[in-house]
């Protein structure tokens, strides 16, 4: 079967992502829609599939368009807006704005905090703030604080000022370390040296120790050695080799900061879990001494960089995120009457990795065309901007590092390698520390789910070598023969995409085209227009559906789908939960808060030794 082209005559908006997973079989009544023909066009079919239940079953996802039940698509004015950026750096200018902060101003941003990681009851929109954006809030936290660092016009004395700013940026840094803690352990209780203790907001940090951290810490580890490498990296040094003190303040190289990741990490010289506060105060403290003399703004936004990358080494060397708890209003609370529709929705409200059109990406659609036509209507890329720094969030980079396992042609049997392994393994670990996924998990509970005959386990970890089997569990779909080669999965399929027939086939992903483009391996050709009699919708750059034509390395895509700018764990959520929970076709109309969209995600499961 080929998923590559549809008549659009009758349908206001479609989507068309196929998935072929690993699963259980099952019987298929009703009308099914089956690819077929070879013009290109391809024509509807009622057949009726006669499916066995014999063992594990092979699930085909296929999003296509509902008839059109509206005259036009709806569509908001604006663009989707995350206000999180705007009221957190209102906050962090508040406290900076005297240089000072008071416990209970520390107390008032910890409130604040907390509650812009809340999921309103009712809410339309996701959390404005999730752990995995700690990074980011401690940069925001540093940046801000350049504005107001003191000059010889700003204060009697700028240095006592500046020095000020230090201390208040250190007491921010502990307030988000604080506010991420709360997310995942309020009221929870914990045993910490064979006692039970009661979470407490300001007697915590954000991070869990590395396992790999000992109360003693190495036999190497010193005081002493710690302030005199962090002084190393705050001297200015002769970065352009003309024999003098740089003018622009100080500059931690990469080799630095991978000396000091290897001096934290060694276990000869690791600290001991009692002196992880202490680091991060030492770095404040010692950077404190490094302000400039003659107050020179420049270099002091040097140094203030160098002390956000000493935190950073810092807490990724000796720390760990702590698991993401989700905790629901009702309004998104799965129940076994939840319908799929409304978990569809709560998905997109939960996503708050999705990125914003124009801020984070940027796209110029150009021109439309009919997915028949093999003529080239975009003379210019899809994509004209993305955002790198989005990929340094978890599951992006852990998804990211999947893209690249694959031969794409089918008939060429796939080898999984160890590291492979571990890359499946991690990706999974990073989607399911957050909000969809775990949306996923608890929706599958409710609605009382089985995958191999078996219900779906409660716990994380058995619940993760189901997606396991369901995404990454190999399987043959270059046909039959006495020898059939495993060389496809889901995960490949749906995600990176294959080549079959000369055909592009899957390869319904935002993030892999991009990537594919920036290459030089994808041609854009055009997007495909929403058509119906009724309809009056436009295709735009702030789309977060798109159906498109392309070429990859030379072979054909005529019709293709995807999600744009969502994340990982949001695509991999809703196919999860379509797999496990939903009918043969399953209606859903999406709003997007700018736009709504009608779609039919439609699951075939057919016996793993049919044809």
């Amino acid at each position: 079967m080929t998923d590559d082209c549809l008549s659009l005559s009758s349908f206001s908006w479609f989507v068309i992502v196929a998935a072929v997973v690993p699963g259980p079989a099952f019987s298929v009544s009703g009308r099914a829609l089956f690819w077929a023909g070879t013009s290109g066009c391809l024509a509807r079919s009622s057949r009726r599939p006669s499916l066995s239940r014999r063992g594990r079953g092979i699930l085909l996802v296929i999003i296509i368009p509902s008839p059109s039940t509206t005259d036009d698509r709806r569509r908001a004015t604006g663009n989707r807006v995350t206000m999180a950026d705007f009221a957190i750096e209102e906050l962090y200018r508040q406290t900076f704005a005297d240089r000072r902060i008071t416990p209970d101003e520390s107390a008032e941003l910890i409130a604040a905090l907390q509650e812009l990681q809340q999921v309103p009851d009712g809410s339309t929109t996701p959390p404005a703030l999730t752990p995995d954006k700690l990074v980011w809030l401690r940069a925001l936290a540093f940046r801000i604080a350049c504005d107001y660092l003191a000059g010889d016009d700003d204060a009697d004395d700028p240095r006592e000022e500046n020095v000020k700013l230090l201390k208040t940026i250190n007491a921010v840094v502990s307030a988000i370390s604080v506010w991420v803690q709360c997310l995942s352990v309020m009221h929870q209780q914990y045993v910490v040296h064979g006692r039970t203790a009661q979470v407490h907001a300001l007697e915590t940090t954000c991070l869990l120790p590395s396992p790999s951290l000992e109360e003693e810490g190495g036999e190497e580890f010193t005081r002493e050695s710690v302030e005199e490498l962090f002084c190393s990296l705050y001297e200015t040094q002769d970065e352009d080799g003309d024999g003098e003190d740089d003018d622009d303040g100080p500059v931690i190289s990469r080799a630095e900061a991978s000396a000091l990741q290897e001096f934290l990490t060694d276990e000869a010289t690791r600290p001991p879990l009692s002196l992880l506060i202490w680091l991060r105060s030492t770095a404040f403290r010692l950077g404190s001494q490094y302000l400039d003399d003659e107050n020179d703004k420049a270099k002091n936004v040097a140094l203030l960089r160098s002390i956000n990358v000493i935190v950073h080494i810092v807490e990724s060397a000796c720390m760990k995120p702590k698991p993401l708890t989700l905790t629901l209003p009702p309004s998104h609370a799965p129940d076994a009457d939840t319908e799929f529709e409304s978990a569809v929705q709560i998905l997109w409200r939960l996503d708050s990795n999705r990125l914003t059109p124009h801020k984070d990406y940027k796209m110029d659609v150009q021109s439309s065309k009919h997915p028949c036509h093999k003529g080239d209507a975009a003379s210019d890329p899809l994509f004209t901007f993305v955002n790198g720094q989005v990929f340094q969030r978890p599951t992006f980079k852990a998804f990211q590092s999947l893209l690249d396992n694959y031969s794409a042609y089918t008939g060429d049997e796939e080898e999984v390698s160890a590291k492979e392994l571990r890359e499946n393994e991690a990706f999974l670990d990073a989607v399911m520390d957050t909000a969809p996924m775990k949306y996923c998990h608890q929706y599958c509970l409710a609605k009382e789910a089985t995958y191999d005959d078996e219900t779906i386990p409660r716990n994380e970890s058995g619940f993760k070598d189901v997606l396991n089997s369901i995404w990454f569990r190999l399987y043959s779909r270059s046909g039959g023969g006495r020898r059939r080669r495993m060389d496809s999965s889901g995960f490949e399929h749906v995600f990176v995409g294959e080549v079959k027939n000369g055909q592009v086939s899957g390869f319904h992903n935002w993030i892999m085209f991009w990537l594919e483009e920036k290459k030089g391996n994808i041609d854009y050709r055009g997007y495909i227009k929403p058509r119906s009699r009724c309809s009056t919708a436009e295709t735009d750059d702030n789309d977060p559906v798109l159906t498109l034509q392309f070429s990859w390395n030379g072979v054909e895509k005529f019709v293709g789908t995807s999600f744009i700018g969502v994340s990982p764990e949001f695509e991999l959520a809703l196919y999860t939960m379509a797999f496990l929970t939903g009918e043969s076709e399953n209606f859903v109309s999406l709003d997007t808060g700018g736009e709504s969209f009608d779609l039919n995600i439609k699951c075939h499961k057919y016996d793993r030794d049919s044809k």
